[in-house]
């Protein structure tokens, strides 16, 4: 057999006896099979892809850019197969977008599960990192730039995976629902318009949110998988105080600096009463089991009723743990004078208080008034607003730990509550249990959602996308 000579020839081979004749176009059919495989992405190569595009777009609220990621991920939807009808990019203004996408099951009367991201994140100055936020940066293993661990990884998880099933031509029993929310870190008022004004499209028996919950680290290594059932409930106050001011030189000792000052001090020093829920009393029992000596001790003690105080005295001493023991209010911005050479005429503070679920908020804002003074108004500006923790069945939680141990084996698995607020709060609020499962570490000493040079780790990403792939498959075909 002679081999083809150029473009012109290919294809063309001289006669030769049927079983050689049959080797040879299976080898050159193989060979073309392979060059074809090549050519698709990898699940993990489009995994990344994603968390690139979005990383990449400065969905800040100041940039009003969520309707543009929105639409990105919706293309992305669209041009792997995804029907028009099935996808969806609802704006709630011109500068806040949301998207909502179905993979469809072949039960019509199964109800739906929800996956729940979102693609706002908070502002990062450039000056304050030590590379650029808005630049998807691979370093020593790691995925920098705002939004990888809070919560653009979530939202590229969701996407990408949908590829890949949809690639797969996968289809199980129950719909599945991915909703993009555009301002979970502002106002929430994307997730309550779904759910009000587009209940059909988002309505579920029960959503999976990626903003919470997964591993928390110890020593660097995976110590224990939780699972986020209930949260603490946010709200902002505003403390302000008014003067009429006059020349810097004739300084008077009732500047209301001092006194904002001074009442921010009486906040700070003030500590809310330990109260320690019943997913907080689980919380400690398992994370005892992963720790030893002092630290054992004083989380068994925590979860005994009633709960040893010096026990809870000294987990209090770390962050982490003493927001899952107590209401925490903490001044979060300060704002005061207008001239360098003026007396200031007004002095504001913003307070945003994260409050234990399960009790009035009242006596919260009554604290706060008391330890302010009377010579500083206080202002709600974002209201409490309660939401009921979810039930975690037995039946549940066992699927939770078969897949945890399918994937990281001995890990012990928890509820917990979520320290900070998500969209969960308002899925709840609708009547659909929602459970935060971000499979991300995390590592108690080292968090950076928020904050500076925000990272997530390579391989932790991929593992936390194969995850939720195996979670969506196995919820969708119940």
């Amino acid at each position: 057999m002679r081999t083809p000579r150029g473009p012109a020839e290919a294809g063309r081979y001289e006669r030769r006896p049927a079983k050689a004749g049959r080797y040879v176009l299976c080898l050159v059919l193989g060979t073309a099979g392979l060059h074809a495989q090549s050519a698709i992405p990898s699940d993990r190569a489009v995994a990344g892809d994603v968390f690139r595009e979005l990383i990449q777009i400065p969905t800040t609220e100041q940039n009003g850019l969520t309707p543009k990621a929105a639409q990105a991920m919706a293309d992305r939807l669209l041009a792997a197969g995804f029907p028009r009808e099935d996808v969806h990019v609802l704006n709630l203004n011109p500068r806040v977008g949301n998207l909502v996408a179905r993979l469809r099951g072949t039960d019509r009367n199964a109800r739906p599960i929800l996956l729940m991201a979102h693609i706002d994140v908070v502002p990062a100055l450039g000056s304050d990192w030590s590379l650029d936020p808005f630049t998807f940066t691979e370093r020593d293993g790691w995925f920098y730039g705002r939004g990888t661990t809070d919560n653009k990884a979530g939202a590229s998880m969701l996407v990408a995976n949908f590829i890949r099933l949809k690639r797969e031509g996968w289809q199980g029993r129950r719909d599945l629902i991915v909703a993009l929310t555009g301002d979970e870190e502002t106002t929430q008022a994307s997730i309550q318009w779904l759910l009000k004004e587009h209940r059909p499209l988002v309505d579920a028996e029960l959503a999976l949110n990626t903003d919470s919950g997964g591993i928390v680290l110890k020593n660097g290594k995976p110590a224990l998988f939780s699972v986020q059932a209930s949260e603490k409930v946010y709200a902002d106050y505003q403390l302000e105080v008014t003067d009429v001011g006059g020349h810097s030189s004739l300084a008077r000792p009732d500047n209301p600096i001092y006194t904002l000052a001074a009442a921010l001090q009486r906040i700070a020093a003030h500590r809310f009463a330990v109260t320690v829920t019943d997913i907080a009393r689980l919380f400690f029992e398992r994370s005892a089991l992963v720790e030893s000596g002092q630290m054992a001790a004083d989380m068994r003690a925590v979860a005994a009723q009633p709960p040893d105080p010096a026990a809870a005295e000294r987990l209090s001493k770390q962050p982490f743990y003493n927001a899952r023991l107590r209401t925490t209010c903490v001044a979060t911005r300060v704002e005061a004078g207008h001239a360098n050479n003026a007396l200031p005429q007004t002095a504001r503070a913003v307070v945003n208080c994260r409050i234990l679920p399960g009790g009035p908020t009242a006596p919260v804002e009554a604290t706060l008034r008391r330890l302010a003074g009377d010579r500083v108004q206080l202002t709600v500006l974002t209201a409490p607003k309660p939401s009921p923790p979810s039930p975690i069945p037995p039946a549940l939680l066992m699927r939770f730990e078969r897949l945890v141990a399918a994937q990281w084996p001995g890990i012990p698995l928890t509820p917990v509550m979520e320290a900070g607020a998500t969209d969960g709060m308002y899925t709840r609020l609708a009547g659909i249990p929602t459970y935060a499962v971000s499979a991300k570490p995390e590592d108690p000493d080292d968090v950076r959602a928020h904050g500076r040079d925000e990272r997530l780790g390579v391989d932790a990403f991929h593992q936390a996308t194969e995850f939720w792939y195996r979670m969506m498959k196995e919820f969708g075909a119940q």
